[in-house]
């Protein structure tokens, strides 16, 4: 069967996740029930099935050097007349650069028999047509709350990490792909997984997996 052959469910799904939405927990637990590859957030490749590597709500020191706005900073601090002039890189050809090399390993997993995916603007990348997309999101204050009990950290640092976060992951997405990451015509399931306990997460994100009509399906 193929990853989204009807009766087999689906074994590519992508998570796109809020800060403090539980996307660190729910995409590798989604991984390891499915016992399939889990490629993370722009950072990193894929991980073994029995033991992804670690993921995290807040942002990365990685991740942020890996954001087009990051880079796009890096770029013109060189503008500065420090001596002879350079050109700087093409910031255009960086975006290049990075989206080439995050959406060769997303592109991968289906051929590979399936993978859970997070982040990587992936829902945009595959489309409705290949996969199954869910979006996890909620009020920013709750998922303050829930960001500071998964990180360990005070509710106070939670909130820094939630505006740093929210507002680099949608630039990437948007500097990248032109799109809204928080855009529900991207996805199949939009879930407010503040109000659902993140097990109960796990377990709709499976069932509704499972059922998903193709639109081929749909016809026949």
């Amino acid at each position: 069967m193929t990853p989204d052959s009807p009766g087999s469910g689906a074994r590519l799904i992508t998570v796109s996740a809020a800060y403090g939405a539980g996307g660190s927990v729910v995409a590798p637990a989604l991984a390891q029930r499915l016992q399939v590859p889990f490629l993370q957030r722009v950072t990193t490749t894929a991980g073994d099935v029995t033991q992804p590597p670690p993921c995290h709500e807040r942002l990365t020191p990685e991740e942020v050097r890996n954001t087009p706005v990051h880079r796009l900073l890096a770029s013109l601090s060189q503008c500065m007349p420090v001596g002879p002039t350079q050109s700087p890189p093409s910031t255009r050809h960086q975006d290049e650069d990075l989206r080439c090399g995050a959406e060769e390993e997303i592109h991968g997993l289906p051929a590979a028999g399936g993978g859970v995916i997070l982040g990587r603007a992936a829902a945009i990348v595959l489309g409705l047509d290949c996969g199954f997309h869910v979006r996890l999101d909620g009020p920013p204050a709750r998922r303050i709350i829930q960001g500071a009990r998964i990180e360990g950290v005070t509710e106070e640092q939670a909130s820094q990490h939630q505006r740093t976060a929210d507002a680099a992951r949608t630039a990437y997405v948007r500097r990248l792909y032109r799109a809204g990451p928080a855009d529900a015509c991207h996805y199949h399931l939009v879930i407010d997984s503040t109000a659902i306990p993140l097990e109960t997460t796990i377990e709709l994100i499976l069932a509704a997996s499972a059922a998903v009509i193709r639109p081929e399906t749909a016809l026949a």
